[in-house]
C-alpha cells in the first residue's frame, strides 16, 4: 500500500482550496434549488389567482410575478457565480498540472540535449550554401 501512496501526486495546498469550491458549489446549487422550488409555487399561484379572477387575486399577482421575476435574477446570478468558480477552479488546477509538467519535463532534459556533431553540422551549412 505504501507503494500506491508514493506513487501518487504529492499532496499540495490545492486540493483545500478544491474543497472549499466544492462547499461553494454545493451551497449555491442549493440556493438555486430552493429558489427554483420557490418558483413553482408561485407560478402554481399566479395560475390559480388568474383561473378565479378574482380582484383581490390578480392584484396579489403583480407581487407575486415581481417576486418571481426577483428569484429569476438571483438564479441568473448564482449560476454566473458557478460559473465563474467552475472555470478558476480548472484554470488554477490546469496551470498547476502545467507547472508540475514543465518542471518535471525541465529536470528529465537537462544534459539530455546534445549538440550535433561538427562534421554533421557542416555538411548542413555547405549544403545550404550550395
Amino acid at each position: 500500500m505504501d507503494t500506491d501512496a508514493s506513487s501518487a501526486a504529492p499532496a499540495k495546498p490545492g486540493p483545500q482550496m478544491d474543497t472549499k469550491i466544492w462547499a461553494g458549489f454545493h451551497q449555491n446549487f442549493s440556493q438555486v434549488q430552493y429558489l427554483l422550488d420557490h418558483n413553482r409555487l408561485l407560478i402554481n399561484e399566479i395560475n390559480q389567482n388568474h383561473e378565479s379572477k378574482i380582484p383581490e387575486s390578480l392584484t396579489r399577482n403583480v407581487l407575486l410575478i415581481r417576486e418571481l421575476n426577483n428569484n429569476i435574477t438571483k438564479v441568473v446570478d448564482l449560476y454566473a457565480s458557478l460559473s465563474v468558480s467552475f472555470v478558476k477552479l480548472f484554470d488554477n488546477n490546469s496551470s498547476e498540472e502545467d507547472t508540475t509538467r514543465a518542471s518535471s519535463k525541465a529536470g528529465e532534459t537537462i544534459g539530455v540535449m546534445k549538440p550535433p556533431p561538427a562534421s554533421q553540422g557542416m555538411k548542413n551549412v555547405r549544403s545550404s550554401m550550395d
